[in-house]
């Protein structure tokens, strides 16, 4: 799997303190089955120290809210390809190209997310959009699986056998005889059982018309047989059927049934069709917005954080990291190694002098002060997997 690794590091990470020199003493650290690409952020409005403390706790919490909704995109894509690899590719796409793409060449939009605004402005904008298409997804796929479900109901019942399915298709007038005291009952008997069947039918309950029992149609699995009993004693011969493992079926004879089947089940297919391009349309879409809002949430993420640890002048330079999960584990490990001191006190080394972070109550503060509250490092840092 694909995995990105944004970062910025002060520019006095070299001696000409060049961004471009930064970029490329970063960039020694690579491997092979790993690329870093300059990742290009806006001059910011900074506002107070305050305002970005708080501003870097409410991204923290955007990013994984937007996260969850890219997720929520993802599988509504899969549910409605079935799971289908290469279609749900097709359509997870960022700007027309893929996410790693997308990556690669981003640009701030400055329409939509006008950088000279103040940054609290900026996050404003884009949790109104992130929560605006996280909902209209979430809904328009619970219409979409509710049609779904509706219509599989109504194709079951259809193409069930005798116990189970509509019987409208199959009776006829008839097959039912009702007066005043007298009504035909209709009983799905297993194969195996028709013979015994025949034979004690007229026993199964009181006032059984003896040899009634005919037969209206059969599958593979039942075969189902009309029986004429007193009216007053239908229910009985319901239980004792059930007691000896026949189905009754308690079905009133309706000559507009299958057509109303039919009409009913037509409708439910136009509908899931209907449902489904569009419920594709704004998954798809979903997806894409909520994946370029992402990027831009983290942008604003590695902007307000490198303010607060490196401070003024902003002299920093951003990057990101793109290869195969453990090829950026590496990379991520080697340069927190390479750049400790960065991180102060929060890092030392052990009686083989290897750099590592200290788990104490410093460090536990230096992590809810900055990032939003995540592990701290010497550098800031944001390793992620998009679905």
């Amino acid at each position: 799997m694909t995995s990105y690794l944004l970062l910025s590091l002060p520019t006095s990470i070299v001696k000409s303190a060049h961004k471009d020199d930064a970029l490329e003493a970063i960039e020694a650290h690579g491997t092979a089955d790993t690329k870093l690409y300059p990742f290009t952020i806006p001059d910011f409005k900074i506002g107070t120290l305050d305002t970005l403390v708080i501003q870097a706790d409410e991204l923290a919490k955007l990013d994984s809210a937007v996260e969850a909704a890219i997720t929520k995109a993802a599988d509504v894509l899969k549910s409605i390809f079935d799971g289908n690899d290469a279609k749900i590719s097709e359509n997870k796409l960022v700007g027309n190209k893929p996410f790693h793409q997308y990556l690669q060449s981003f640009a701030w939009n400055k329409v939509k997310y006008r950088s000279d605004r103040p940054i609290p402005d900026i996050v404003s904008i884009l949790k109104s959009e992130i929560q605006s298409l996280d909902e209209d997804i979430k809904s328009k796929y619970s219409s979409y699986q509710s049609v779904k479900t509706n219509l599989q109901t109504l194709q079951r019942r259809q193409q069930g056998n005798l116990s189970t399915r509509s019987l409208a298709s199959i009776l006829k007038p008839s097959h039912f005889l009702s007066s005043e005291y007298l009504t035909t009952a209709l009983i799905a008997v297993p194969k195996p059982n028709e013979k015994e069947f025949l034979t004690s039918y007229e026993t199964l309950s009181p006032m059984i018309v003896p040899r009634s029992a005919f037969k209206i149609s059969e599958d593979s699995e039942f075969a189902l047989f009309g029986i004429v009993v007193f009216k007053k004693h239908a229910a009985e011969l319901s239980h004792k059927a059930r007691e000896h493992r026949y189905v009754p079926r308690d079905v009133a004879f309706n000559e507009n049934a299958n057509d109303q089947e039919q009409a009913e089940t037509r409708s439910a297919e136009e509908q899931m069709d209907k449902l489904f391009g569009e419920t594709l349309r704004l998954a798809r879409t979903g997806y894409s917005e909520l994946a370029a809002a992402w990027v831009h949430v983290k942008t604003l993420r590695v902007f307000v954080e490198s303010v607060l640890r490196y401070g003024l002048p902003l002299d920093f330079v951003a990057g990101c990291w793109i290869g195969k999960t453990k090829a950026i584990t590496k990379v991520k490990d080697t340069l927190e190694t390479q750049y400790a001191h960065l991180g102060g006190n929060a890092y030392g080394r052990d009686k083989k002098g290897k750099v590592v972070r200290k788990d104490d109550a410093n460090v536990a503060e230096l992590a809810a002060g900055t990032m939003g509250g995540s592990e701290y490092t010497p550098f800031v840092e944001y390793s992620f997997e998009i679905a």
